[in-house]
């Protein structure tokens, strides 16, 4: 199903696919994610938080949910995200083919803006429902012009006011099982499980020093936070050891004139590591670097916080029942965030891979061969199988 969409949200600079958090794009596969799962004979509803919710027959408690995002990362892949959508679309073809009704609550989820890609948080739909993020620090989110989330959800149709945790909704999810495409070379075969998620976070690194004209300012005579944005990239590689991964993936001068001094640079360290104490101790770390160039450069640093999540185990009864049930299939770690990490703190959660063979995610190659997503489908439709009956 993945072809019915291939040319919703091309980014023709960066290649790949931008589909953000309620801009046109990731609205129309909202659209178009409404009128598969009405196809399907699902009823489809929108929570409070611009989360969508597809239901086989009528919604209730213990519900077994499954589902994904449709957004992207700049320029992403055509799976992250869309893969676990599509293939739960697919999967309930397979069973209603065989004439298979749940004996329990069944839904599909569309997650909104998990990856982050306008607002800077990322899972930001499943942090609001479950309360992990306050409503009012969400809603003063601003995307790169400057629009709020409460400003763009408003222009996308949604009730801004409405914002926040939502207990009743959360109350009925009683199993949530996500499918993705694996984001490492960490499968050799086509199917497998998650049983964790490295511990990780984002921080805004704002560096200010002295903007000024890049020809008549004398080196001796300058204040650059370009210097100390440059030296936190190669503290960033310094410190991440030992399986620790952390990464600069945005950097935004001011004013960003070829001939200008920056007057500030703002800078995004994603960091990443095997549980909390590691992952801290390699900011903590970087910080130092920064705080310690800033210095040397006569400029100033304040470090933000902006988003994290401790490690996330996923319920390990769950795991087990659905890796037996698929035959014997492997589990494994990802250094990757998702909505099923946010809710495993709420409900039993568990996860599925498809085999990424180049191991590239967040990228225009991200891939998985066709026979794999097919393998990926029909897995997800035993497990519900399995799970629902």
């Amino acid at each position: 199903m993945l072809d019915q969409i291939a040319d919703v949200g091309r980014d023709l600079k960066r290649g790949g696919y931008s589909r953000h958090g309620y801009a046109k794009p990731e609205l129309e596969l909202r659209h178009w994610f409404v009128e598969q799962a009405v196809k399907r004979g699902l009823n489809v509803e929108t929570d409070q938080n611009g989360n969508l919710w597809a239901w086989w027959g009528e919604r209730g408690d213990n519900a077994l949910v499954t589902g994904s995002h449709l957004d992207s990362v700049p320029g992403g892949g055509a799976f992250d995200g869309p893969l676990g959508v599509t293939s739960a679309l697919e999967a309930v073809d397979l069973l209603q083919a065989k004439g298979f009704t749940p004996r329990r609550p069944f839904a599909i989820a569309v997650f909104a803006e998990e990856e982050g890609g306008r607002f800077g948080v990322a899972c930001l739909g499943s942090r609001l429902l479950t309360g992990a993020i306050d409503a009012g620090k969400a809603l003063a989110l601003k995307d790169p012009d400057g629009v709020t989330l409460a400003e763009a959800m408003k222009a996308a149709g949604y009730n801004p006011d409405l914002v926040g945790k939502d207990d009743r909704t959360l109350g009925r999810i009683g199993q949530f099982v996500e499918l993705h495409v694996e984001q490492g070379r960490g499968l050799t075969v086509p199917v497998g499980v998650a049983s964790s998620i490295l511990a990780h976070g984002r921080w805004r690194f704002t560096f200010s020093g002295e903007g000024n004209h890049a020809g008549a300012t004398l080196i001796s005579d300058r204040r650059d936070p370009m210097l100390p944005a440059s030296q936190l990239v190669l503290a960033a590689r310094k410190a991440a050891r030992d399986g620790g991964r952390a990464t600069v993936g945005r950097l935004v001068p001011n004013p960003g004139g070829t001939n200008v001094i920056a007057s500030t640079v703002d800078v995004w360290l994603d960091a990443r590591d095997t549980d909390d104490a590691r992952t801290r101790a390699m900011v903590a770390e970087i910080s130092e670097a920064a705080h310690r160039a800033a210095e040397e450069e006569g400029c100033g640093v304040v470090i933000t916080e902006e988003s994290y999540g401790d490690t996330v185990y996923f319920d390990a009864a769950l795991r087990d029942d659905i890796a037996a049930a698929l035959g014997g299939v492997p589990a494994l770690p990802t250094g990757a965030g998702h909505d099923a990490g946010i809710l495993a703190a709420h409900v039993p959660t568990a996860m599925l891979f498809v085999r990424n063979p180049t191991g590239v995610s967040h990228a225009p190659e991200e891939f998985a061969e066709q026979s794999d997503v097919d393998a990926g489908v029909r897995a997800l439709a035993a497990t519900l199988e399995h799970l629902g009956s």
